[in-house]
């Protein structure tokens, strides 16, 4: 929503907007020119507003949106917006059940270097862009990330997908796995343009889908091998081979593409090195499926390959870590010790509390006799118990990990070193 905003500000619209708190993102924002408001309000849309923009979490009931229709102002979903977006460019949408923010990054610097000048819009913040999650170019390219919750997907209109992979993800809409591949299906059929489709031949659902003439890339390929990070992880190089393929396929040489991710540092809260606390060093990381649990622990593993891991994960919504318990259980066991705040209720989605962190810590316990494991009711209960895991575990990494508020954490520990 924030890169949207941005967007429009920077085409020399006026823009206001609102939400329940403020936060860095709307004060960022209030800096540009942005109007800020704290809650909602009818009062905050006026009735010259030419276009509401809401995201995923505002319900139809919410005031302004009821305002908004009581005076015929149109409205449009984020999802909406960025397929009206998306028709006026050539659009390049990287989308997958992971490292769709890494990818979009990766590519749209790529392109940034061999001179394509594109647009870019992601969920996570790119050191180098002026404008953080927003890359104004002047070409005729773009390069946006696609969200496959609610099929909002299918509102783009690409002209190349770039599919990372395919997982059982957000099945408080989709229910089942297969439902999530009829989603992808749906998008790669409604495919317009040269129909280029990236794929991860590597990944046992998307080879599933039916692609005419995909562009694969696996862990086989010369690019793979031959592309040198400064980022951890096998999913980081895959992520990296994602961009390269499509950059070339759009023209760009290997040369630019391996010299722009060799310098590649990462983006916000994806295995971000914050800084240090009682001697430790603090990740954060944006991870909140248990695949994106694993490989985190994984890469840690891979960077400090003599030190404890202790992990404090945040559970994001309710439903999906009541479907995916199981899996849960077993990825977070690969920690040497955890703290597990309550679970993040998210707005706008299905959220019956019949799930609880404290679930979590009796189930790993039960399967991990003597492995530490807490619950923490809030943030400030958080820190203590991470407090006592560091003393018994001096010079540990803490990863902060979640898609929640969790993140906050993470910089109140390392601003009191």
């Amino acid at each position: 929503m924030s890169a949207l905003a941005k967007l429009f500000l920077l085409n020399g619209k006026q823009v206001s907007g609102s939400d329940l708190h403020s936060s860095d993102i709307t004060r960022d924002l209030e800096k540009r020119g942005v109007t800020f408001h704290e809650g909602h309000d009818s009062a905050f849309v006026p009735t010259e507003t030419e276009l509401v923009v809401y995201s995923p979490a505002v319900q139809n009931s919410n005031v302004e949106f009821e305002r908004a229709l009581e005076f015929g102002i149109p409205i449009l979903s984020y999802a909406d917006a960025l397929g009206e977006l998306s028709k006026q460019y050539s659009t390049i949408v990287v989308t997958g059940t992971h490292g769709k923010s890494t990818t979009t990054a990766m590519l749209g610097l790529i392109l940034e270097a061999a001179g394509y000048d594109p647009t870019v819009i992601l969920g996570s913040f790119v050191p180098s862009f002026e404008h953080g999650n927003l890359r104004v170019g002047k070409s005729r390219f773009l390069v946006i990330e696609g969200c496959e919750h609610q099929a909002n997907i299918l509102k783009l209109h690409p002209e190349m997908i770039v599919l990372t992979c395919i997982e059982a993800d957000h099945l408080d809409f989709y229910k089942t796995l297969e439902n999530v591949k009829q989603t992808f299906q749906k998008f790669v059929d409604q495919l317009g343009g040269n129909r280029l489709v990236v794929v991860n031949a590597d990944d046992s659902i998307s080879r599933e889908l039916k692609i005419q003439n995909p562009i694969q890339y696996s862990s086989n390929s010369d690019i793979y091998k031959n592309l040198k990070l400064q980022v951890p992880g096998t999913f980081n190089r895959y992520n990296a081979t994602a961009a390269t393929i499509a950059a070339m396929e759009l023209g760009v040489p290997f040369e630019i593409c391996q010299k722009t991710l060799e310098s590649f540092k990462g983006i916000w809260r994806r295995f971000e090195r914050v800084g240090t606390w009682n001697g430790c060093e603090v990740i954060s990381d944006y991870g909140h499926h248990p695949t994106a649990v694993r490989v985190t622990l994984s890469a840690a593993r891979e960077v400090f390959p003599n030190k404890k891991i202790i992990l404090c994960f945040q559970p994001h919504q309710h439903s999906r870590t009541e479907m995916l318990f199981d899996n849960f259980v077993d990825a977070l066991s690969f920690a040497d010790a955890l703290v597990l705040p309550e679970i993040y209720r998210v707005e706008g989605r299905t959220e019956d509390e019949t799930v609880s962190s404290k679930d979590l810590v009796q189930k790993i316990q039960d399967r991990n006799f003597g492995l530490p494991v807490h619950y923490a009711a809030d943030f400030l209960e958080a820190e203590q118990k991470l407090a006592m895991l560091i003393k018994n575990m001096p010079d540990s990494v803490v990863i902060i990990q979640g898609a929640g508020n969790i993140d906050d954490l993470a910089r109140l520990l390392t601003k009191r070193t």
